[in-house]
């Protein structure tokens, strides 16, 4: 079983007043002085770090349109960096001035989660004011002092959910973080960790991180929504182009410098040539028509369409260079146009809407 952490000093409590501060009040200013700050802290991470003097007015003035979300415990901007999208990324793939271009231009954006892991270039990473969140496999690295959120990735079947709820209580008694969640887990999984957690007085999770896509539905739009409602599991989504699937690059085949070329992910090129691929490309030929109408490129369409479901807190981007992230930084322009017409023609192309129990008594 994994581990992956979260860090914030964002409020961690639910609450009904006005979050939103003045552009000029000290708070503010301090605050994003600070997460600047960060952000070039999390930049050196990666390698030499060359501050780069913005104005305190631009970095706290610009409207991105970037909202807080609040689906469990902790208030998320409703997008978020997903720095290596897997661990062939950053370390990898780009060098250490485009991994400082990435970080600086989601803070920039909006974008206050950061989610990383051990594997993800070796997760060398320090405590900061944004939320941040990653997976060790072996111990950790962070030189953190506490964390906010454990997250458990990966349940482990080898091990009774009484010892993993039991193990994550004790880290939060221990004062080593606040909360803790889980990743891939399922839904049965989850209720599981809860009833445990109740049972012999624990402390339950409190959000799940799930896969979420055009062709991956049926976990965040059936499952996910009533374990909110029932015990208050909130969703944090990855994966929102189906590891660049959605971008539309593996229309005419393969492309030497995709992820799909690289040996160890044999598993997506053969997703990619089987026959369902094949009819995905086809979806998102026709899917890319609405994408002009709307003015916008298939991949903001993506993301935007994850983000019109309210009950995701936060969408986790996957991005290798600065023009991926600005164009998925995009999709909260387009965010407004999803109207319900548009919704609909999507899971008309689609054909995969999933049924809840609400659509079986309507």
């Amino acid at each position: 079983m994994q581990v992956s952490i979260a860090c914030t000093d964002h409020n961690l409590k639910r609450g009904n007043g006005d979050h939103s501060k003045s552009a000029t009040s000290p708070n503010v200013v301090n605050q994003a002085r600070a997460k600047f700050r960060t952000v070039a802290i999390i930049a050196r991470s990666f390698g030499s770090f060359t501050p780069r003097h913005i104005s305190l007015k631009e970095s706290t003035g610009k409207h991105t349109g970037m909202k807080y979300r609040c689906r469990c415990v902790l208030m998320l901007k409703c997008l978020s960096l997903f720095p290596a999208g897997t661990w062939v990324t950053f370390g990898g793939q780009i060098t250490d001035e485009v991994a400082e271009q990435l970080m600086t231009i989601a803070y920039e954006s909006g974008v206050n989660l950061f989610d990383t892991a051990e594997v993800y270039a070796g997760g060398r990473w320090v405590r900061s004011s944004l939320v941040i969140t990653t997976k060790l496999y072996w111990g950790g690295k962070m030189q953190l002092e506490y964390v906010d959120v454990v997250f458990a990735n990966r349940p482990d079947s080898n091990t009774p959910m009484e010892e993993i709820v039991r193990a994550m209580t004790y880290v939060i008694n221990q004062g080593m973080a606040m909360y803790w969640g889980t990743s891939r887990w399922t839904a049965m999984e989850i209720m599981e960790a809860y009833s445990v957690a109740r049972q012999f007085n624990l402390i339950p999770p409190v959000c799940e991180q799930a896969e979420y896509h055009l062709f991956q539905r049926e976990k965040v739009e059936v499952q996910l929504p009533e374990l909110y409602h029932k015990i208050g599991v909130g969703a944090m989504t990855w994966s929102p182009l189906a590891c660049g699937i959605i971008t539309g690059k593996y229309e005419n085949g393969i492309p030497e410098s995709s992820r799909a070329s690289m040996k160890s992910y044999q598993w997506l090129k053969e997703k990619i040539v089987s026959e369902d691929g094949r009819k995905q490309q086809a979806k998102l030929k026709e899917l890319n028509h609405i994408a002009e109408k709307l003015v916008c490129t298939l991949p903001q369409l993506a993301v935007a369409w994850c983000l019109r479901n309210e009950g995701v807190s936060s969408v986790l981007l996957g991005t290798s260079n600065p023009e991926q992230l600005t164009e998925n930084l995009g999709a909260i322009q387009v965010l407004p146009k999803m109207t319900s017409h548009v919704v609909s023609e999507i899971d008309h192309i689609l054909g995969n809407r999933p049924y809840s129990k609400k659509d079986y008594r309507s």
